[in-house]
Protein backbone atom coordinates (compact mmCIF):
# COMPACT_ATOMS: atom_id res chain seq x y z
CA UNK A 1 0.00 0.00 0.00
CA UNK A 2 1.29 3.47 -0.96
CA UNK A 3 -0.15 6.71 0.39
CA UNK A 4 0.29 10.11 -1.29
CA UNK A 5 -0.68 13.41 0.31
CA UNK A 6 -2.42 16.06 -1.82
CA UNK A 7 -4.67 19.11 -1.67
CA UNK A 8 -8.37 18.53 -2.05
CA UNK A 9 -10.29 20.68 -4.55
CA UNK A 10 -13.59 18.79 -4.47
CA UNK A 11 -14.82 16.59 -1.63
CA UNK A 12 -15.82 12.95 -1.85
CA UNK A 13 -14.42 9.44 -2.03
CA UNK A 14 -13.67 7.40 -5.16
CA UNK A 15 -12.54 3.80 -5.52
CA UNK A 16 -11.34 2.43 -8.84
CA UNK A 17 -8.53 1.78 -11.30
CA UNK A 18 -5.92 4.44 -12.05
CA UNK A 19 -5.55 5.68 -15.63
CA UNK A 20 -2.34 7.70 -16.05
CA UNK A 21 -2.81 10.31 -18.74
CA UNK A 22 0.38 11.45 -20.48
CA UNK A 23 0.69 14.34 -22.88
CA UNK A 24 2.58 13.82 -26.11
CA UNK A 25 5.72 15.75 -25.20
CA UNK A 26 8.33 13.46 -26.73
CA UNK A 27 10.99 15.01 -28.92
CA UNK A 28 10.85 13.58 -32.43
CA UNK A 29 14.25 12.22 -33.40
CA UNK A 30 15.47 11.85 -36.96
CA UNK A 31 16.55 8.23 -37.45
CA UNK A 32 18.08 6.67 -40.56
CA UNK A 33 16.28 3.59 -41.91
CA UNK A 34 17.32 1.01 -44.48
CA UNK A 35 13.84 -0.20 -45.44
CA UNK A 36 11.67 2.65 -46.73
CA UNK A 37 8.82 0.28 -47.57
CA UNK A 38 8.59 -0.84 -43.93
CA UNK A 39 8.36 2.80 -42.77
CA UNK A 40 5.73 3.54 -45.40
CA UNK A 41 3.68 0.61 -44.08
CA UNK A 42 4.09 1.88 -40.50
CA UNK A 43 2.78 5.25 -41.60
CA UNK A 44 -0.21 3.79 -43.48
CA UNK A 45 -1.12 1.56 -40.50
CA UNK A 46 -0.85 4.52 -38.10
CA UNK A 47 -2.96 6.69 -40.40
CA UNK A 48 -5.73 4.05 -40.50
CA UNK A 49 -5.67 3.83 -36.70
CA UNK A 50 -5.79 7.63 -36.38
CA UNK A 51 -8.77 7.76 -38.76
CA UNK A 52 -10.55 5.12 -36.67
CA UNK A 53 -9.96 7.26 -33.57
CA UNK A 54 -11.39 10.31 -35.32
CA UNK A 55 -14.47 8.34 -36.37
CA UNK A 56 -15.03 7.26 -32.75
CA UNK A 57 -14.56 10.81 -31.52
CA UNK A 58 -17.04 12.06 -34.10
CA UNK A 59 -19.70 9.59 -32.93
CA UNK A 60 -19.12 10.54 -29.29
CA UNK A 61 -19.21 14.27 -30.04
CA UNK A 62 -22.37 13.80 -32.11
CA UNK A 63 -24.17 12.49 -29.01
CA UNK A 64 -22.59 14.93 -26.56
CA UNK A 65 -22.42 18.26 -28.40
CA UNK A 66 -24.35 17.85 -31.65
CA UNK A 67 -23.54 17.64 -35.34
CA UNK A 68 -22.14 21.16 -35.76
CA UNK A 69 -19.53 20.81 -33.01
CA UNK A 70 -18.71 17.23 -33.99
CA UNK A 71 -17.79 18.46 -37.47
CA UNK A 72 -14.21 19.25 -36.41
CA UNK A 73 -13.43 15.52 -36.34
CA UNK A 74 -14.75 15.10 -39.88
CA UNK A 75 -12.52 18.00 -40.94
CA UNK A 76 -9.51 16.34 -39.33
CA UNK A 77 -10.30 13.08 -41.10
CA UNK A 78 -10.43 14.85 -44.47
CA UNK A 79 -7.12 16.61 -43.81
CA UNK A 80 -5.49 13.35 -42.77
CA UNK A 81 -6.61 11.80 -46.06
CA UNK A 82 -5.42 14.79 -48.12
CA UNK A 83 -3.25 13.49 -50.96
CA UNK A 84 -0.82 16.43 -50.85
CA UNK A 85 -0.13 15.88 -47.16
CA UNK A 86 0.28 12.13 -47.65
CA UNK A 87 2.58 12.57 -50.67
CA UNK A 88 4.82 14.91 -48.68
CA UNK A 89 5.22 12.32 -45.92
CA UNK A 90 5.90 9.48 -48.34
CA UNK A 91 8.41 11.65 -50.23
CA UNK A 92 10.39 12.43 -47.08
CA UNK A 93 10.54 8.76 -46.10
CA UNK A 94 11.60 7.58 -49.57
CA UNK A 95 14.12 10.30 -50.45
CA UNK A 96 15.70 10.87 -47.03
CA UNK A 97 15.37 7.29 -45.70
CA UNK A 98 14.10 8.48 -42.32
CA UNK A 99 11.67 7.13 -39.75
CA UNK A 100 7.93 7.74 -40.21
CA UNK A 101 7.64 9.84 -37.00
CA UNK A 102 10.19 12.35 -38.31
CA UNK A 103 8.56 12.45 -41.76
CA UNK A 104 5.10 13.17 -40.31
CA UNK A 105 6.50 15.85 -37.98
CA UNK A 106 8.45 17.53 -40.82
CA UNK A 107 5.50 17.49 -43.23
CA UNK A 108 3.15 18.67 -40.48
CA UNK A 109 5.43 21.62 -39.61
CA UNK A 110 5.69 22.58 -43.28
CA UNK A 111 1.94 22.51 -43.98
CA UNK A 112 1.16 24.24 -40.65
CA UNK A 113 3.50 27.09 -41.62
CA UNK A 114 1.96 27.36 -45.08
CA UNK A 115 -1.48 27.87 -43.50
CA UNK A 116 -0.18 30.16 -40.74
CA UNK A 117 1.38 32.49 -43.33
CA UNK A 118 -1.87 32.95 -45.27
CA UNK A 119 -3.75 36.25 -44.97
CA UNK A 120 -7.23 34.73 -44.74
CA UNK A 121 -8.14 34.25 -41.05
CA UNK A 122 -10.06 31.03 -41.74
CA UNK A 123 -7.08 29.50 -43.56
CA UNK A 124 -4.69 30.67 -40.83
CA UNK A 125 -6.75 28.73 -38.32
CA UNK A 126 -6.20 25.52 -40.32
CA UNK A 127 -2.58 25.60 -39.09
CA UNK A 128 -3.70 24.31 -35.67
CA UNK A 129 -5.67 21.51 -37.37
CA UNK A 130 -2.58 20.31 -39.26
CA UNK A 131 -0.59 20.23 -36.01
CA UNK A 132 -3.37 18.29 -34.33
CA UNK A 133 -3.59 15.55 -36.97
CA UNK A 134 0.22 15.30 -37.22
CA UNK A 135 0.53 14.83 -33.46
CA UNK A 136 -2.24 12.23 -33.52
CA UNK A 137 -0.41 10.10 -36.10
CA UNK A 138 2.89 10.53 -34.23
CA UNK A 139 1.26 9.38 -30.99
CA UNK A 140 0.03 6.23 -32.74
CA UNK A 141 3.46 5.58 -34.28
CA UNK A 142 5.20 6.01 -30.94
CA UNK A 143 2.69 3.86 -29.07
CA UNK A 144 1.38 6.78 -26.99
CA UNK A 145 -2.02 7.19 -28.55
CA UNK A 146 -4.01 7.27 -25.33
CA UNK A 147 -6.88 9.72 -25.58
CA UNK A 148 -8.04 11.73 -22.58
CA UNK A 149 -11.57 10.84 -23.66
CA UNK A 150 -11.11 7.18 -24.57
CA UNK A 151 -11.82 5.42 -21.26
CA UNK A 152 -13.68 2.13 -21.70
CA UNK A 153 -14.73 1.95 -18.05
CA UNK A 154 -14.91 4.37 -15.11
CA UNK A 155 -11.38 5.31 -13.95
CA UNK A 156 -9.42 7.58 -11.63
CA UNK A 157 -7.52 9.91 -13.96
CA UNK A 158 -4.00 10.75 -12.75
CA UNK A 159 -1.81 13.22 -14.63
CA UNK A 160 1.14 15.53 -14.23
CA UNK A 161 -1.29 18.39 -14.87
CA UNK A 162 -4.48 19.00 -16.85
CA UNK A 163 -5.43 22.04 -18.89
CA UNK A 164 -9.08 23.16 -18.82
CA UNK A 165 -9.39 22.19 -22.51
CA UNK A 166 -8.22 18.66 -21.68
CA UNK A 167 -10.53 18.33 -18.70
CA UNK A 168 -13.62 19.25 -20.69
CA UNK A 169 -12.92 16.41 -23.14
CA UNK A 170 -13.40 13.82 -20.41
CA UNK A 171 -16.40 11.56 -20.61
CA UNK A 172 -17.87 12.47 -17.25
CA UNK A 173 -19.65 9.16 -16.93
CA UNK A 174 -16.26 7.45 -17.10
CA UNK A 175 -14.34 9.67 -14.62
CA UNK A 176 -14.54 8.67 -10.97
CA UNK A 177 -12.01 11.26 -9.85
CA UNK A 178 -8.92 13.06 -11.03
CA UNK A 179 -5.58 13.65 -9.36
CA UNK A 180 -2.76 15.91 -10.59
CA UNK A 181 0.86 16.15 -9.49
CA UNK A 182 0.87 19.88 -10.17
CA UNK A 183 -1.88 22.47 -10.31
CA UNK A 184 -3.48 24.95 -7.96
CA UNK A 185 -6.59 24.52 -5.84
CA UNK A 186 -7.83 27.74 -7.41
CA UNK A 187 -7.19 26.92 -11.08
CA UNK A 188 -9.92 26.68 -13.71
CA UNK A 189 -9.33 22.93 -13.90
CA UNK A 190 -10.04 22.67 -10.16
CA UNK A 191 -13.16 24.75 -10.67
CA UNK A 192 -14.25 22.36 -13.41
CA UNK A 193 -13.80 19.41 -11.04
CA UNK A 194 -16.17 21.09 -8.62
CA UNK A 195 -18.61 21.70 -11.47
CA UNK A 196 -18.43 17.99 -12.33
CA UNK A 197 -18.90 17.27 -8.61
CA UNK A 198 -16.29 14.52 -8.49
CA UNK A 199 -13.55 13.97 -5.87
CA UNK A 200 -10.37 15.70 -7.03
CA UNK A 201 -6.85 16.29 -5.70
CA UNK A 202 -3.98 18.54 -6.83
CA UNK A 203 -0.33 18.76 -5.74
CA UNK A 204 -0.19 15.01 -5.17
CA UNK A 205 3.33 14.00 -4.11
CA UNK A 206 3.67 11.20 -6.69
CA UNK A 207 7.24 10.55 -7.80
CA UNK A 208 6.59 7.80 -10.37
CA UNK A 209 3.39 7.89 -12.39
CA UNK A 210 4.31 4.79 -14.42
CA UNK A 211 4.42 2.69 -11.26
CA UNK A 212 0.80 3.35 -10.33
CA UNK A 213 -0.83 3.07 -13.78
CA UNK A 214 -3.58 0.44 -13.80
CA UNK A 215 -3.49 -0.08 -10.03
CA UNK A 216 -6.50 -0.15 -7.72
CA UNK A 217 -6.71 3.04 -5.68
CA UNK A 218 -8.72 5.16 -3.28
CA UNK A 219 -9.09 8.91 -3.65
CA UNK A 220 -10.15 10.32 -0.29
CA UNK A 221 -10.71 14.01 -0.97
CA UNK A 222 -12.05 14.41 2.56
CA UNK A 223 -8.58 13.62 3.93
CA UNK A 224 -6.55 14.76 0.90
CA UNK A 225 -4.96 11.38 0.14
CA UNK A 226 -4.45 9.00 -2.75
CA UNK A 227 -3.99 5.40 -1.60
CA UNK A 228 -2.64 2.96 -4.18
CA UNK A 229 -3.15 -0.80 -3.78
CA UNK A 230 -4.99 -0.38 -0.45
CA UNK A 231 -5.18 -3.19 2.09
CA UNK A 232 -8.51 -4.97 2.46
CA UNK A 233 -9.58 -3.21 5.67
CA UNK A 234 -8.73 0.24 4.24
CA UNK A 235 -10.72 -0.58 1.10
CA UNK A 236 -13.75 -1.54 3.22
CA UNK A 237 -13.47 1.71 5.18
CA UNK A 238 -13.42 3.72 1.95
CA UNK A 239 -16.47 1.92 0.55
CA UNK A 240 -18.35 2.48 3.83
CA UNK A 241 -17.43 6.17 3.76
CA UNK A 242 -18.55 6.39 0.15
CA UNK A 243 -21.90 4.85 1.12
CA UNK A 244 -22.40 7.32 3.99
CA UNK A 245 -21.72 10.26 1.67
CA UNK A 246 -24.18 8.83 -0.88
CA UNK A 247 -26.87 8.54 1.82
CA UNK A 248 -26.26 12.14 2.83
CA UNK A 249 -26.79 13.20 -0.80
CA UNK A 250 -30.03 11.21 -0.94
CA UNK A 251 -31.34 13.03 2.15
CA UNK A 252 -30.63 16.35 0.50
CA UNK A 253 -32.73 15.31 -2.50
CA UNK A 254 -35.82 15.74 -0.31
CA UNK A 255 -35.21 19.48 -0.75
CA UNK A 256 -35.96 19.29 -4.48
CA UNK A 257 -38.96 21.38 -5.37
CA UNK A 258 -38.71 23.35 -2.14
CA UNK A 259 -38.27 27.13 -2.17
CA UNK A 260 -34.91 28.66 -1.32
CA UNK A 261 -36.41 30.94 1.33
CA UNK A 262 -35.17 31.83 4.81
CA UNK A 263 -37.33 31.29 7.88
CA UNK A 264 -38.12 35.02 7.96
CA UNK A 265 -39.39 34.90 4.35
CA UNK A 266 -36.44 36.22 2.34
CA UNK A 267 -35.92 34.49 -1.03
CA UNK A 268 -32.46 33.79 -2.42
CA UNK A 269 -31.97 33.12 -6.13
CA UNK A 270 -30.00 29.87 -6.22
CA UNK A 271 -28.54 29.34 -9.69
CA UNK A 272 -26.03 26.93 -11.26
CA UNK A 273 -22.71 27.43 -13.07
CA UNK A 274 -22.19 25.48 -16.31
CA UNK A 275 -19.68 25.26 -19.15
CA UNK A 276 -21.70 23.32 -21.73
CA UNK A 277 -25.14 21.99 -22.59
CA UNK A 278 -24.09 18.58 -21.24
CA UNK A 279 -24.30 19.99 -17.70
CA UNK A 280 -27.95 21.01 -17.99
CA UNK A 281 -29.05 17.56 -16.81
CA UNK A 282 -27.31 18.13 -13.47
CA UNK A 283 -28.85 21.60 -13.24
CA UNK A 284 -32.36 20.23 -13.64
CA UNK A 285 -31.67 17.23 -11.40
CA UNK A 286 -30.53 19.49 -8.57
CA UNK A 287 -33.44 21.88 -9.06
CA UNK A 288 -31.54 25.11 -9.72
CA UNK A 289 -33.70 28.21 -10.21
CA UNK A 290 -31.69 29.19 -13.28
CA UNK A 291 -28.20 29.44 -14.78
CA UNK A 292 -26.09 32.11 -13.09
CA UNK A 293 -22.98 31.56 -15.18
CA UNK A 294 -22.79 29.91 -18.59
CA UNK A 295 -19.07 29.98 -19.42
CA UNK A 296 -19.35 30.60 -23.15
CA UNK A 297 -15.57 30.39 -23.63
CA UNK A 298 -15.81 26.59 -23.58
CA UNK A 299 -17.50 26.84 -26.99
CA UNK A 300 -14.15 28.20 -28.14
CA UNK A 301 -11.81 26.03 -26.03
CA UNK A 302 -13.11 22.71 -27.34
CA UNK A 303 -12.55 23.64 -31.00
CA UNK A 304 -9.75 24.32 -33.47
CA UNK A 305 -11.49 27.35 -35.01
CA UNK A 306 -13.89 30.16 -34.10
CA UNK A 307 -17.50 29.01 -33.61
CA UNK A 308 -19.81 30.63 -36.14
CA UNK A 309 -22.78 32.82 -35.26
CA UNK A 310 -25.16 30.00 -36.18
CA UNK A 311 -23.33 27.44 -34.04
CA UNK A 312 -23.40 29.77 -31.04
CA UNK A 313 -27.03 30.71 -31.63
CA UNK A 314 -28.11 27.06 -31.57
CA UNK A 315 -26.25 26.44 -28.29
CA UNK A 316 -27.66 29.51 -26.51
CA UNK A 317 -31.16 28.89 -27.88
CA UNK A 318 -31.08 25.27 -26.67
CA UNK A 319 -30.04 26.37 -23.17
CA UNK A 320 -32.84 28.93 -23.05
CA UNK A 321 -35.46 26.43 -24.24
CA UNK A 322 -34.37 23.66 -21.87
CA UNK A 323 -34.46 26.03 -18.89
CA UNK A 324 -38.05 26.86 -19.90
CA UNK A 325 -38.41 30.47 -18.79
CA UNK A 326 -35.79 30.39 -16.04
CA UNK A 327 -33.02 32.98 -16.29
CA UNK A 328 -29.90 31.88 -18.20
CA UNK A 329 -26.98 34.29 -17.67
CA UNK A 330 -24.34 33.86 -20.35
CA UNK A 331 -20.91 35.35 -19.80
CA UNK A 332 -19.34 36.69 -22.96
CA UNK A 333 -16.04 35.27 -24.15
CA UNK A 334 -13.51 35.01 -21.30
CA UNK A 335 -10.42 33.65 -23.06
CA UNK A 336 -6.97 34.46 -21.72
CA UNK A 337 -4.79 33.77 -18.65
CA UNK A 338 -4.85 29.95 -18.26
CA UNK A 339 -7.67 29.51 -20.82
CA UNK A 340 -5.70 29.50 -24.06
CA UNK A 341 -6.88 29.10 -27.65
CA UNK A 342 -4.01 28.85 -30.12
CA UNK A 343 -6.12 29.92 -33.05
CA UNK A 344 -6.73 33.33 -31.43
CA UNK A 345 -3.08 34.08 -32.17
CA UNK A 346 -2.54 35.93 -28.88
CA UNK A 347 0.99 37.11 -28.16
CA UNK A 348 2.94 35.45 -25.35
CA UNK A 349 2.68 37.52 -22.19
CA UNK A 350 4.87 37.67 -19.10
CA UNK A 351 1.82 38.06 -16.87
CA UNK A 352 -1.24 36.73 -18.73
CA UNK A 353 -3.58 37.09 -15.73
CA UNK A 354 -3.06 40.84 -16.03
CA UNK A 355 -2.93 40.89 -19.81
CA UNK A 356 -5.07 40.57 -22.93
CA UNK A 357 -8.08 38.60 -21.76
CA UNK A 358 -11.88 38.57 -21.55
CA UNK A 359 -13.55 41.90 -22.46
CA UNK A 360 -10.18 43.32 -23.53
CA UNK A 361 -10.00 40.78 -26.36
CA UNK A 362 -13.63 41.48 -27.30
CA UNK A 363 -13.11 45.25 -27.45
CA UNK A 364 -9.81 44.86 -29.32
CA UNK A 365 -11.32 42.43 -31.84
CA UNK A 366 -14.92 43.60 -32.23
CA UNK A 367 -15.63 41.23 -35.14
CA UNK A 368 -15.40 38.28 -32.69
CA UNK A 369 -17.48 40.13 -30.08
CA UNK A 370 -20.20 41.17 -32.53
CA UNK A 371 -20.60 37.59 -33.78
CA UNK A 372 -21.23 36.41 -30.22
CA UNK A 373 -23.61 39.28 -29.40
CA UNK A 374 -25.64 38.64 -32.55
CA UNK A 375 -26.04 34.99 -31.53
CA UNK A 376 -26.95 35.93 -27.95
CA UNK A 377 -29.54 38.54 -28.91
CA UNK A 378 -31.15 36.20 -31.44
CA UNK A 379 -31.30 33.40 -28.86
CA UNK A 380 -32.82 35.77 -26.29
CA UNK A 381 -36.03 35.73 -28.33
CA UNK A 382 -36.51 32.08 -27.24
CA UNK A 383 -36.16 32.40 -23.47
CA UNK A 384 -34.99 34.44 -20.50
CA UNK A 385 -31.38 35.01 -21.50
CA UNK A 386 -29.23 37.61 -19.74
CA UNK A 387 -25.70 38.64 -20.76
CA UNK A 388 -22.83 39.62 -18.51
CA UNK A 389 -19.47 41.12 -19.40
CA UNK A 390 -16.28 39.97 -17.60
CA UNK A 391 -13.19 41.88 -16.42
CA UNK A 392 -14.79 45.32 -16.35
CA UNK A 393 -12.76 48.04 -14.63
CA UNK A 394 -14.78 51.19 -15.30
CA UNK A 395 -17.32 53.20 -17.25
CA UNK A 396 -15.16 53.61 -20.36
CA UNK A 397 -15.31 49.88 -21.16
CA UNK A 398 -19.05 49.83 -20.51
CA UNK A 399 -19.61 52.77 -22.88
CA UNK A 400 -17.61 51.00 -25.60
CA UNK A 401 -19.66 47.83 -25.06
CA UNK A 402 -22.91 49.78 -25.34
CA UNK A 403 -21.77 51.36 -28.61
CA UNK A 404 -21.09 47.88 -30.06
CA UNK A 405 -24.44 46.62 -28.74
CA UNK A 406 -26.18 49.48 -30.60
CA UNK A 407 -24.31 48.56 -33.79
CA UNK A 408 -25.38 44.93 -33.47
CA UNK A 409 -29.02 45.88 -32.89
CA UNK A 410 -28.95 48.23 -35.89
CA UNK A 411 -27.50 45.47 -38.08
CA UNK A 412 -30.13 42.94 -36.97
CA UNK A 413 -32.90 45.49 -37.53
CA UNK A 414 -31.61 46.31 -41.01
CA UNK A 415 -31.49 42.61 -41.89
CA UNK A 416 -34.96 41.96 -40.51
CA UNK A 417 -33.65 39.28 -38.10
CA UNK A 418 -35.73 38.59 -34.99
CA UNK A 419 -34.00 39.25 -31.67
CA UNK A 420 -34.55 40.59 -28.17
CA UNK A 421 -32.20 42.83 -26.19
CA UNK A 422 -31.59 40.85 -23.01
CA UNK A 423 -30.79 41.98 -19.46
CA UNK A 424 -27.18 43.11 -19.32
CA UNK A 425 -24.88 43.02 -16.32
CA UNK A 426 -21.22 43.17 -15.49
CA UNK A 427 -18.94 40.93 -13.50
CA UNK A 428 -17.27 42.61 -10.55
CA UNK A 429 -13.92 40.87 -10.38
CA UNK A 430 -11.37 43.69 -10.19
CA UNK A 431 -10.77 46.10 -7.29
CA UNK A 432 -11.31 48.92 -9.80
CA UNK A 433 -14.83 47.65 -10.54
CA UNK A 434 -15.56 47.49 -6.81
CA UNK A 435 -14.47 51.10 -6.35
CA UNK A 436 -16.54 52.14 -9.38
CA UNK A 437 -19.56 50.00 -8.48
CA UNK A 438 -21.73 52.96 -7.44
CA UNK A 439 -21.36 54.49 -10.93
CA UNK A 440 -21.49 51.15 -12.79
CA UNK A 441 -24.72 50.15 -11.01
CA UNK A 442 -26.58 53.03 -12.69
CA UNK A 443 -25.71 51.64 -16.16
CA UNK A 444 -26.59 47.91 -15.87
CA UNK A 445 -29.35 45.53 -14.83
CA UNK A 446 -27.34 43.46 -12.36
CA UNK A 447 -23.94 42.71 -10.84
CA UNK A 448 -22.34 39.27 -10.57
CA UNK A 449 -19.27 39.13 -8.33
CA UNK A 450 -16.49 36.87 -9.66
CA UNK A 451 -14.73 36.10 -6.40
CA UNK A 452 -11.94 33.99 -7.94
CA UNK A 453 -10.32 36.87 -9.82
CA UNK A 454 -11.42 39.46 -7.27
CA UNK A 455 -9.48 37.58 -4.59
CA UNK A 456 -6.48 37.13 -6.89
CA UNK A 457 -6.26 40.81 -7.78
CA UNK A 458 -7.05 42.08 -4.29
CA UNK A 459 -4.37 39.95 -2.62
CA UNK A 460 -1.87 40.28 -5.52
CA UNK A 461 -1.64 36.47 -5.67
CA UNK A 462 -1.56 34.44 -8.88
CA UNK A 463 -4.17 31.76 -8.21
CA UNK A 464 -2.48 29.45 -10.73
CA UNK A 465 0.72 29.40 -8.65
CA UNK A 466 0.49 26.41 -6.32
CA UNK A 467 3.43 27.72 -4.27
CA UNK A 468 1.15 30.54 -3.10
CA UNK A 469 -1.82 28.39 -2.08
CA UNK A 470 -0.99 28.91 1.61
CA UNK A 471 -1.14 32.69 1.10
CA UNK A 472 -4.37 32.65 -0.93
CA UNK A 473 -7.11 33.53 1.57
CA UNK A 474 -10.53 33.75 -0.04
CA UNK A 475 -11.96 34.72 3.38
CA UNK A 476 -9.63 37.70 3.68
CA UNK A 477 -11.45 40.63 5.37
CA UNK A 478 -10.58 42.88 2.40
CA UNK A 479 -12.40 40.54 -0.01
CA UNK A 480 -15.48 40.30 2.22
CA UNK A 481 -15.58 44.09 2.67
CA UNK A 482 -15.46 44.53 -1.11
CA UNK A 483 -18.37 42.13 -1.57
CA UNK A 484 -20.39 44.06 1.02
CA UNK A 485 -19.57 47.37 -0.71
CA UNK A 486 -20.73 46.04 -4.09
CA UNK A 487 -24.01 44.74 -2.63
CA UNK A 488 -24.72 48.09 -0.95
CA UNK A 489 -23.94 50.10 -4.10
CA UNK A 490 -25.99 47.77 -6.28
CA UNK A 491 -29.04 47.98 -4.00
CA UNK A 492 -28.70 51.77 -3.80
CA UNK A 493 -29.20 51.86 -7.58
CA UNK A 494 -32.04 49.34 -7.45
CA UNK A 495 -30.29 46.38 -9.13
CA UNK A 496 -29.79 42.84 -7.83
CA UNK A 497 -26.35 41.51 -6.90
CA UNK A 498 -25.12 37.91 -7.11
CA UNK A 499 -21.96 35.90 -6.63
CA UNK A 500 -20.89 33.45 -9.33
CA UNK A 501 -17.33 32.75 -8.13
CA UNK A 502 -16.19 29.78 -6.09
CA UNK A 503 -16.84 31.64 -2.84
CA UNK A 504 -20.55 31.44 -3.55
CA UNK A 505 -20.37 27.67 -3.04
CA UNK A 506 -18.46 27.98 0.26
CA UNK A 507 -21.10 26.82 2.74
CA UNK A 508 -19.16 28.35 5.65
CA UNK A 509 -20.00 31.77 4.17
CA UNK A 510 -23.62 31.25 3.12
CA UNK A 511 -25.00 32.85 6.29
CA UNK A 512 -22.54 35.74 5.94
CA UNK A 513 -23.76 36.41 2.40
CA UNK A 514 -27.38 36.35 3.58
CA UNK A 515 -26.50 38.89 6.25
CA UNK A 516 -24.83 41.10 3.61
CA UNK A 517 -28.00 41.04 1.52
CA UNK A 518 -26.64 39.08 -1.46
CA UNK A 519 -29.59 38.36 -3.79
CA UNK A 520 -28.21 35.42 -5.77
CA UNK A 521 -25.63 32.65 -5.50
CA UNK A 522 -24.55 30.71 -8.58
CA UNK A 523 -22.69 27.49 -7.80
CA UNK A 524 -21.85 24.07 -9.21
CA UNK A 525 -24.95 21.89 -9.50
CA UNK A 526 -23.87 19.58 -6.68
CA UNK A 527 -23.88 22.49 -4.22
CA UNK A 528 -27.47 23.61 -4.90
CA UNK A 529 -29.21 21.38 -2.35
CA UNK A 530 -26.64 21.75 0.50
CA UNK A 531 -26.89 25.55 0.21
CA UNK A 532 -30.69 25.41 0.01
CA UNK A 533 -30.72 23.59 3.35
CA UNK A 534 -28.60 26.31 4.99
CA UNK A 535 -30.81 29.06 3.58
CA UNK A 536 -34.01 27.38 4.76
CA UNK A 537 -32.52 27.04 8.28
CA UNK A 538 -31.55 30.75 8.43
CA UNK A 539 -31.59 32.68 10.73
Amino acid sequence: MRRYSAKSVCQGVAVGTIYVYKKGQNTIKREKVTNADAELKRFEDAKRQAIAQLDQLYEKALKDVGEVNAGIFETHRMMLEDEGFNEAIRGIIETQLVNAEFAVARAGDHFAKVFADMEDEYMKARSADVKDISERVIRVLSGQDREISSFREPVIVVAEDLAPSETIQMDRDKVLSFVTVRGSANSHTAILARTMDIPALVNAAIDDLEAIDGKCAIVDAEEGTLIVEPEEDRLREALDKQERLAQKKELLKTLRGKETVTRDGRELLLYANIGSLKELGGVLENDAAGIGLFRSEFLYLERQDFPTEEEQFKTYKTAAEIMAGKRVIIRTLDIGADKKCDYFGLAKEENPAMGMRAIRICLSRPEIFKTQLRALFRAAAFGKIAVMYPMITGLNELQRIKAIVREVCDELDAQGIAYRLPEQGVMIETPAAVMMSEELAKEVDFFSIGTNDLTQYTLAIDRQNEALDDFYDAHHPAVLRMIRMVVENGHKAGIWVGICGELGADTTLTRTFLEMGVDELSVSSGKILPIRKIVRDYP
